[in-house]
């Protein structure tokens, strides 16, 4: 009797000790996040408090003037994070599709390989292939069909206007594209892999094609699931830095042409944070990482959002 009260008491002991480890890890997690944000809001003061609101709506970016504006980095880290989302998200997809239901046993394995080797790939790597071999590849080939194919058609002709300088909104996006790719089709192949067979089969059996099967039986069943790592590849790309400063041309201006060069949040700092001088010049930088800590925040808050309708519509 006694040694099975010993017994319980160590199970007891250590239940203790693992619920308030836990529990500590989850509030560090915690604090660290509420330090982060008083960091940030607390080294952008001096920005926001010269600039006001018109910091949000200003381009001009001037550090010999101390003229700062964040609309330019905040369009340009918009603009190429859902250019590349809609980009990857669909092939990211239509792979997971084919890995899951149409790929031979023998290639799965390769593929699936390749795929995580290309998530595992430095950032800066891809953005020195960006620079010496894709945006020449974009100059020269891309650029010039695109500016040639929509030129007079309303709208798309201002979009792919402009010389082909190569760099551009456009080249960091597709390389954006690239980055995130992986993440996706990994996401997806894993929530695809989780459909019941038997569903499949029974779809299958009443004559619907592999299409059909993906459309009205696989993707309805992880909706969820490819949601969440189509959220996993945006926050990636919304705070993707020494890639996108490789190839995306770093001028602080709006232009209506994706391929004219632009910048993003975080190119800018990692670009200018070690040339800065002075106090404002400063904190408008500091103040950058503070939108961009926003933008991700609220983004993936409208996507839990969107997640907990779908499991709440699911049941």
């Amino acid at each position: 009797m006694r040694a099975r009260h010993k017994i319980l008491d160590r199970l007891r002991h250590s239940d203790t000790v693992f619920r308030i480890v836990t529990r500590s890890a989850s509030i560090t997690v915690l604090l660290l996040l509420g330090a982060v944000i008083i960091s940030l809001f607390h080294g952008s003061l001096p920005a926001l408090e010269k600039f006001g609101f018109g910091f949000l709506t200003n381009s001009n970016w001037n550090p010999v003037t101390d003229k700062f504006g964040a609309i330019a980095p905040m369009y340009g880290t918009v603009v190429t994070s859902a250019i590349a989302m809609l980009i990857a998200v669909p092939v990211g997809i239509m792979i997971a599709l084919f890995l899951t239901e149409i790929c031979p046993v023998w290639l799965r394995r390769p593929i699936g390989i390749a795929i995580e080797l290309l998530a595992g790939i430095p950032s800066i790597i891809y953005g020195i292939w960006g620079l010496f071999v894709f945006a020449p590849f974009m100059q020269h080939h891309v650029q010039p069909f695109l500016i040639d194919t929509f030129d007079g058609v309303p709208i798309l002709s201002n979009l792919f206007s402009g010389p082909p300088y190569g760099i551009g909104i456009l080249t960091a996006s597709l390389v954006l594209a690239v980055m995130v790719l992986p993440y996706v089709t990994s996401v997806s192949r894993d929530v695809f892999a989780t459909v019941p067979h038997v569903l499949k089969e029974a779809a299958y059996g009443v004559g619907c094609t592999t299409w059909e099967v993906f459309r009205n039986v696989v993707l309805p069943y992880s909706r969820v699931g490819v949601i969440g790592g189509a959220m996993l590849g945006l926050g990636r790309a919304l705070g993707e830095t020494m890639a996108v400063t490789f190839v995306i041309g770093n001028a602080h201006r709006i232009s209506g042409s994706v391929l004219a060069p632009g910048t993003t949040i975080s190119a800018t700092i990692a670009n200018e944070f070690n040339e800065a001088v002075g106090d404002l010049y400063t904190s408008s930088l500091v103040a950058l990482g503070l939108i961009l800590f926003c933008i991700t925040f609220i983004v993936l808050a409208v996507a839990r959002y969107m997640l907990m309708r779908l499991e709440k519509k699911a049941g």
